[in-house]
C-alpha cells in the first residue's frame, strides 16, 4: 500500500498537482477563519484516482466525438457540433488533471493569449454557422 501511495505522489509531481504535507494538512484544519471560496474549494476536491477517472472519461468521450465528426464531414451541422464538442471535451480533460483555475490561468499566459483567444473564436465561428445551416434548413423545410 505504501508503495502505491509513492507511485500516486510521483504521478502528482509529473502532471503539476501539488503534493500535500502531513504538516500543512494539520495547518489547513487548524485555520478556521478561511472565506466561502477556500472552503468551496476544500469541500470539492477530488482524489487522485477520480481526477485520473475523469481525465480518462473526458478525453475518450472528445477523442470518440472527434472521430466520429469524421463520418458526418460532409453535413456541416453536424460535423462542426460534433468536432467542435470533442476538441472542448479533450481540452477539458486536462482541468482534471490540474485543475480549471490552473488550466484557464495557463491558457491566459502571455505566450499563450493568441493561440487561446483564436482557438475559442474559432469554436464559436463553426457554433454559430452550424446555427445558421440548421436556422436556414428550419426555414426551406416550411
Amino acid at each position: 500500500m505504501d508503495k502505491m501511495n509513492q507511485a500516486f505522489e510521483k504521478m502528482k509531481m509529473l502532471v503539476g498537482m501539488e503534493v500535500e504535507d502531513e504538516h500543512e494538512a494539520a495547518a489547513l484544519e487548524e485555520n478556521s477563519s478561511l472565506s466561502f471560496m477556500d472552503d468551496f474549494n476544500r469541500n470539492c476536491t477530488l482524489s487522485t484516482k477520480q481526477r485520473f477517472n475523469g481525465f480518462a472519461i473526458c478525453f475518450v468521450a472528445g477523442l470518440t466525438c472527434t472521430l466520429l465528426s469524421m463520418l458526418v464531414f460532409f453535413n456541416p451541422i453536424k460535423f462542426g457540433l460534433t468536432f467542435t464538442l470533442g476538441n472542448l471535451l479533450s481540452i477539458g480533460s486536462t482541468g482534471f488533471l490540474i485543475g480549471p483555475k490552473r488550466q484557464v490561468a495557463m491558457m491566459l499566459d502571455p505566450v499563450r493569449i493568441y493561440a487561446t483567444a483564436i482557438y475559442l473564436a474559432s469554436s464559436q465561428q463553426i457554433v454559430d454557422t452550424s446555427g445558421n445551416y440548421f436556422r436556414v434548413w428550419c426555414t426551406n423545410m416550411v
